[in-house]
């Protein structure tokens, strides 16, 4: 990887490891209707006038129905699953948690038989990181963890099913333009919500600064930054940041917010991301994770999650 390649990985490995804290900080402030419909309107307010100057949204015409169910799967669903989730449980609890986004992925390709074969490495990569998640997600749980763990994990699954929409039948539209209108459809359901919640005094510097950072850095620039990556690294090699962004959760969590850096939260980083890196090997030896691999997901940038290797869905 060029030096170019080397930075525009690292700033992408901070960027999508920061949603989580900046969530837990908003979540402080506003209701999550206001939350998730501030990030998506912002991230959609700067996409869109790129789109627009592309000529871009023309492609979008007669795609509603996929675009909708995209929308639905992988941002109005997911992010105020998050956002919820988050109001009990610490921010490093929940990047561990949607770590488990490659492990979901992998099943996807056994339920629908596609993709690699799935090799007794990959079957073992599936039990450990799911071994992972029940370490995580266990007995040792705090009391009435239960639903937000739960809302974590479906959110983990909605970012794996959205890419096996947008791969399937988004693939050929302009990923601007798929973000721009996703992000904005995203903005208009949840704007009632935002209305009847919305905060009768301003919110702190803090919970303002984290709204606009989700929105602004998390969302549109992401983007961006992600498909130059892609156009310098080439996709197989930039979707590895899905290893790294857990490790900056974590380490956020921990070092900002002050949360506890428990055994279990060792124990089960390891178990997923070790899990999650074994289950999306290649399943054979024509099977390279080079830069031949397939694209990511348009999603990747508006997920706060990148794409994972191409298998069944990416």
């Amino acid at each position: 990887m060029s030096r170019r390649g080397w930075v525009l990985f690292a700033a992408m490995g901070v960027i999508w490891g920061i949603p989580y804290l900046l969530i837990k900080v908003a979540d402080g402030g506003v209701s999550v209707p206001v939350l998730v419909c501030t990030r998506v309107a912002l991230g959609s307010a700067l996409l869109l006038p790129v789109a627009i100057r592309g000529g871009h949204l023309r492609a979008l015409r007669g795609h509603v129905r996929w675009l909708a169910a995209f929308t639905a799967v992988e941002i109005v669903g997911p992010f105020a699953a998050l956002s919820t989730a988050e109001r009990r449980l610490p921010s490093s609890t929940s990047g561990l948690l949607v770590a488990a986004v490659p492990i979901f992925s992998a099943l996807l390709a056994i339920v629908f038989r596609s993709g690699d074969r799935l090799t007794p490495v990959r079957w073992a990569g599936l039990a450990i990181g799911l071994g992972g998640v029940a370490v995580l997600a266990g007995p040792g749980a705090g009391r009435g963890d239960a639903l937000p763990v739960a809302l974590v994990l479906l959110t983990a699954l909605g970012y794996s099913i959205g890419p096996l929409i947008a791969n399937r039948k988004l693939a050929a539209l302009p990923p601007v333009a798929v973000n721009a209108a996703c992000l904005g459809a995203a903005a208009v359901v949840y704007a009632p919500a935002a209305a009847l919640t919305w905060p009768r005094s301003v919110p702190s510097p803090q919970v303002l600064a984290a709204l606009a950072a989700l929105g602004v850095v998390c969302t549109a620039a992401a983007f961006l930054v992600f498909f130059r990556l892609i156009a310098e690294v080439g996709p197989a090699r930039a979707t590895v940041i899905t290893y790294v962004n857990p490790a900056v959760a974590v380490a956020l969590g921990v070092i900002v917010l002050g949360e506890h850096l428990t055994a279990a939260i060792g124990v089960s980083f390891v178990l997923i991301l070790g899990g999650s890196v074994l289950a999306t090997r290649a399943g054979s030896a024509g099977s390279r994770t080079g830069d031949a691999a397939s694209p990511p997901s348009p999603a990747a940038a508006v997920a706060g999650e990148p794409a994972t290797p191409a298998r069944c869905d990416k």
